[in-house]
C-alpha cells in the first residue's frame, strides 16, 4: 500500500501539468457548484421576505365547465384510486368532464374500461380515452384530450396522486380575479414519505422545490413552472402558447416558459396540497431523474434563447437561466469528486496554501443549500429540527445521483433523443406494502452507470483513506459524502433490482 501511496504522490508532483490541470479544473467546477449553491441564499431572501403574503381562495362564485384530464400509461395499481379521487371531487357533476387519457398495453386498459363504464352509469361526464400509438408520450396525450375536451379550465393529475375533494373549489376562484392568469398550481404532498429512508430523502428534497422554490418565484414575480400535475390551466393559455409539444421530456416545463412569455401569469398555492406516491425503489426513482434532468436541460436548449430576447426585466433572464440550467450541475459533482483524491497529495505535498484558502470560501455554497432547506423543512413538519438531520443523506444521494443524472445531461447536450419513460407506481403507502410483488418492478440489469457508481465508490473509499493516512482530515467530510452517496445507490441499484427478479421469478 506504501508504494502504491508514493507512486501515486509521484507522480502528481513531477507532473506540474496534470497538477495545474487538476487545480484549474477543480476551481472551476466548484466555481459553479458555488453559482447555483449561493442561490439558495437569495431564495432564503425572497421566502422570508415573502412569506407574510398568503394567496387566500376567494369564495367559488362561478362553476364553469371543468375537464380533469388523467393522462395513465400501464397504472394497474393505481389507476381505480386516481379515478375514485377524482370522481369525489366536490363540484357539479353537470359541470365536470373526467378524461381517462389511457396509453396503456397491459390490462390497465381494462381496468380503465371498468371503472369509467361504473362511473357513467352513476351519470358522471367521464370518458376513456384509448390510444394505441403513444405518439407524443404524455404531450400527445394531453393535447389529443384538449382537442376533445368541453372545459374552460383543464385540470391534470397524473396516476400516483390523489387529489383532495376541495381541490376545484380552492383554485378555480382565482382565475377570476384576473383574466391573464394561466395556470394555478397546488403544492405536492407525500403519501408514503415514511415508507423508507428512500421516501425520506425524496419528501426533503421536493419539499425544497415546492415550499421555497415555488413559493418565491410566484411571489417574487419569476418565471415558474407548471409541476405537470397537481394543477389547473386556463385552456386558452395553452392554446395561445402554442398547445402541448413533445420535442422535450418536460412538456409541462416547456409549455410555462411559453405561457410566461406569452404575458400569461401565474399562481402558485403553498397552503393547498394535492397528495401524491413517493417512487419506493431506487431504480425507479433513477428513470424519473434521468427525465426530469434530461427533460429541463432540452427545455433549456430551446427556450433560453427566446428569453434572452424577450422584453423582460434582467432579473427574470437571470433567474430563468438559473432555473433551467441548474441540473448542469451534476456533471461537475462527478468531476469534483473525481478531483478530490489527486487534490489530497497535491495539498499534502504543499506549495499551494494561498490556492486552498481561497477555496475555503466555497463552503458558502455549503451553508446556502442547508438554510434553503432548514426553512422549508420548518415550514412543513413541527417536528423540523429531526427532519433536518436528513440533509447529509440528501447531499450524499444528490452526489451518488450524479452519474445518473450527468448521463440525461450529456444526452440532451448532445440532443440524443430518447422516450418518455414512465416511474412505476405501486399504492404503496404504509409501512408493510410491497413493491417487490407487483409486476412493474424494475428488473434491470446492471448497467453501465451502476459498474460507474461502483468503481467511484471503491475511488472515494481510497480517498478516504489517503485522507487519513495524510492527516487531511479538511477533506474527510466531502470524501465521506461522495463514498455514502455512490456506495449507497450503486447497493441499492443492485439490491432492489435483485428483489425484483427474485420475487417475479
Amino acid at each position: 500500500m506504501n508504494l502504491g501511496y508514493i507512486f501515486l504522490r509521484q507522480q502528481i508532483i513531477v507532473n506540474s501539468t496534470f497538477t495545474d490541470f487538476v487545480l484549474y479544473a477543480y476551481f472551476i467546477s466548484l466555481l459553479i457548484l458555488f453559482a447555483f449553491g449561493a442561490h439558495g441564499f437569495v431564495m432564503v431572501y425572497h421566502y422570508l421576505k415573502q412569506r407574510g403574503h398568503r394567496y387566500v381562495p376567494p369564495p367559488l362564485t362561478e362553476t364553469p365547465v371543468v375537464t380533469v384530464q388523467l393522462p395513465v400509461y400501464n397504472e394497474l395499481y393505481v389507476v381505480n384510486r386516481l379515478i375514485d379521487a377524482v370522481c369525489a371531487l366536490d363540484y357539479p357533476k353537470d359541470k365536470l368532464e373526467i378524461q381517462v387519457l389511457d396509453d396503456s398495453t397491459d390490462e390497465t386498459v381494462d381496468v380503465c374500461a371498468k371503472a369509467v363504464a361504473h362511473y357513467q352509469a352513476l351519470g358522471y361526464d367521464i370518458k376513456h380515452i384509448h390510444r394505441t400509438d403513444r405518439s407524443g408520450f404524455k404531450a400527445g396525450a394531453l393535447k389529443h384530450g384538449l382537442e376533445l375536451a368541453r372545459g374552460e379550465f383543464i385540470a391534470i393529475f397524473d396516476a400516483d396522486f390523489v387529489p383532495n375533494r376541495d381541490f376545484l373549489k380552492k383554485t378555480i376562484p382565482f382565475f377570476y380575479t384576473d383574466p391573464t392568469i394561466a395556470v394555478v398550481q397546488t403544492r405536492w404532498e407525500h403519501l408514503n414519505e415514511e415508507y423508507s429512508l428512500l421516501t425520506k430523502a425524496q419528501a426533503f428534497a421536493l419539499n425544497g422545490h415546492f415550499v421555497v422554490e415555488q413559493d418565491v418565484r410566484c411571489k417574487a414575480g419569476y418565471f415558474i413552472n407548471f409541476n405537470g400535475t397537481g394543477g389547473v390551466w386556463r385552456k386558452t393559455a395553452i392554446y395561445d402558447a402554442g398547445n402541448w409539444q413533445s420535442d422535450t421530456l418536460t412538456e409541462d416545463l416547456d409549455l410555462s416558459y411559453r405561457a410566461q412569455l406569452k404575458g400569461w401569469k401565474f399562481i402558485y398555492l403553498a397552503d393547498v396540497t394535492s397528495p401524491a406516491e413517493l417512487p419506493a425503489e431506487v431504480n425507479a426513482l433513477k428513470s424519473q431523474q434521468f427525465r426530469w434532468t434530461k427533460g429541463a436541460i432540452e427545455t433549456a436548449r430551446k427556450i433560453l434563447p427566446e428569453v434572452w430576447k424577450a422584453k423582460i426585466p434582467l432579473r427574470v433572464k437571470i433567474h430563468s437561466t438559473f432555473h433551467l440550467t441548474n441540473n448542469i450541475v451534476f456533471p461537475f459533482i462527478v468531476l469534483a469528486g473525481i478531483l478530490n483524491v489527486p487534490l489530497i497529495f497535491i495539498k499534502h505535498h504543499g506549495g499551494h496554501e494561498t490556492y486552498f484558502a481561497l477555496m475555503s470560501v466555497f463552503v458558502l455554497a455549503f451553508i446556502g443549500s442547508f438554510l434553503f432547506y432548514l426553512v422549508s423543512q420548518k415550514a412543513v413538519y413541527p417536528d423540523w429540527k429531526r427532519r433536518i438531520l436528513l440533509f447529509p443523506l440528501f447531499m450524499a444521494g444528490s452526489m451518488g445521483f450524479a452519474v445518473n443524472n450527468t448521463r440525461a445531461v450529456l444526452e440532451a447536450l448532445f440532443k440524443r433523443r430518447s422516450e418518455f419513460v414512465r416511474t412505476p407506481k405501486y399504492a404503496i403507502q404504509k409501512k408493510n406494502d410491497s413493491w417487490q410483488v407487483k409486476k412493474y418492478a424494475t428488473k434491470k440489469k446492471i448497467d453501465w452507470v451502476v459498474i460507474t457508481e461502483i468503481v467511484l465508490a471503491l475511488y472515494c473509499f481510497f480517498g478516504v483513506i489517503s485522507s487519513l493516512y495524510y492527516m487531511e482530515i479538511a477533506a474527510l467530510p466531502f470524501q465521506l459524502l461522495y463514498l455514502v452517496g455512490f456506495g449507497g445507490v450503486a447497493w441499492l441499484s443492485i439490491r432492489h433490482a435483485l428483489e425484483a427478479r427474485k420475487v417475479r421469478q
